[in-house]
């Protein structure tokens, strides 16, 4: 038996849909609005949520992520009235399980819960953890840590992955990771940086030559994908590869065969394909700069690495662990660094992410070569400015100069309404002790038009 959460404010199909799940064995609860949603899921550890979107106090879509980090982590399919293709998408990205439009709830109701359900019993179910390699993979925030969740699903099979991500983000170190923790560990990780090689010998340096295919062919060359064979091949920044070598690799990818240029055999390499590109390939493929077909073949199974200003608990792990390995190189005592050095390094954010971490750690490292201690002064200047800056409350970057004839001491009207909206609803709250009854009627406005105004401002 498994415990379900219906939260709808339609009273009677809530109850329609709480007798079917009965029906069939399991316990139904029902809330009609979504604070009473998430208050009983904090409480009784669900298994399967069903969300209605149009709720009295807000979306349920822009409360599906709560409902989805409830202690027992529940499964959530949303419900609506009226169909949207965007909300869809949104349910989706969010973790939704499922997306069933209420003219067909009823008769979609047994399926889409029987395969939650069964989808949750398989997830769950005990199974034997085996520790990945991750030496040079530093941190434990929550978004590095799913995206090793991934890094561990994609080593336990041949499958192609994408790995996306800004640049510094440490596509080639997650990619080289996958290599080791696969069954190919043993044979070659062959990387092609496509982003450096040269139009006129790209084919050659992938495929290989025999002697003598063209000028300067001294000698035969057996090629980057032959290299591969058993082993992984790793094609960096894949999206500077010209149309004309993606559909020549296409081919090879979906044949494992390939030709060195000057050949009349084929020859067959076993390789794992591994890819990565920090820019949206996506809309390479909407401008025709990029074959959708290969796209396809390349996001068998995607991994998008987030920035390290999406993951600053990881910046202290990743300091102490470069400044180690500097240590270790040039043979020196480890050095120390205080709390004055880790918020320098905490309010700036990073464009260049981990990549440019260990560049300045290695500025401040040479900076303080003789000294036991990093100090915030061995640091970039641009990086010291970026903390003094934070200190003083101003923003890193510069503001938008404001109209010559509106005075630089006001704010535009809309944040200034903003923030007379916030600061009323706060007083209105206190006023009457978060009685939402009570502030609707004293604000001479209906329940469902407080609800929004409370969650645009964010106020509880």
């Amino acid at each position: 038996m498994s415990e379900i959460l219906i939260v709808d404010d339609d009273q009677s199909l809530a109850k329609m849909l709480s007798r079917q799940v009965t029906r069939v064995g399991h316990q139904a609860s029902v809330a009609h609005t979504l604070s009473e949603g998430l208050q009983a899921a904090q409480h009784t550890p669900f298994d399967l949520i069903f969300l209605d979107v149009q709720m009295p106090d807000g979306n349920g879509l822009d409360f599906l992520s709560r409902f989805r980090r409830m202690p027992s982590e529940p499964e959530v399919i949303i419900i609506t009235g009226q169909g949207d293709p965007g909300g869809a998408a949104k349910a989706i990205h969010s973790g939704a399980w499922g997306y069933i439009e209420k003219p067909h709830v009823l008769t979609d109701l047994s399926l889409h819960m029987t395969r939650a359900l069964q989808y949750r019993s398989e997830k769950n179910r005990p199974t034997t953890v085996t520790a990945i390699k991750r030496d040079t993979i530093i941190g434990q925030s929550p978004a590095l840590t799913h995206c090793l969740d991934q890094l561990a699903a994609a080593s336990s099979s041949d499958v192609s992955v994408l790995l996306s991500g800004e640049t510094g983000t440490g596509k080639e170190v997650f990619a080289q990771a996958i290599h080791e923790n696969s069954g190919r560990a043993k044979s070659n990780f062959v990387v092609v940086d496509c982003a450096s090689l040269p139009e006129t010998l790209i084919e050659s340096t992938l495929f290989g030559h025999t002697k003598g295919a063209f000028t300067g062919a001294g000698a035969k060359s057996s090629g980057l994908i032959q290299q591969a064979d058993h082993g992984t091949l790793f094609l960096d920044e894949v999206g500077e590869l010209p149309l004309q070598t993606q559909r020549a690799f296409l081919r090879v990818l979906q044949e494992h065969r390939f030709r060195p240029v000057g050949a009349s055999q084929e020859q067959a390499s076993d390789f794992r394909l591994l890819a990565a590109s920090n820019r949206n390939l996506d809309e390479m493929v909407a401008k025709g700069e990029f074959r959708k077909d290969l796209l396809y073949r390349l996001k068998a199974f995607t991994i998008h690495l987030p920035p390290l200003r999406q993951r600053p608990d990881d910046i202290r792990a990743l300091t102490i662990h470069f400044i180690e390995r500097l240590c270790q190189r040039y043979g020196q005592e480890s050095k120390g660094f205080g709390i004055d050095f880790e918020a320098t390094l905490a309010a700036y954010d990073w464009p260049g992410n981990v990549r440019e971490l260990f560049q300045a750690l290695e500025q401040a490292f040479t900076s303080a070569f003789r000294s036991p201690t990093l100090f915030p002064n061995h640091l970039p200047e641009h990086i010291r400015i970026c903390q003094v800056q934070s200190a003083m409350g101003k923003d890193v970057t510069p503001e938008p100069e404001l109209p010559p004839t509106m005075p630089a001491q006001l704010p535009s009207w809309r944040l200034f309404k903003e923030e007379l909206e916030k600061e009323y609803l706060r007083k209105l709250l206190a006023e009457t002790n978060g009685n939402i009854s009570a502030a609707s009627r004293m604000a001479d406005i209906s329940r469902t038009h407080l609800y929004q105004l409370l969650n645009k401002h964010d106020v509880s």
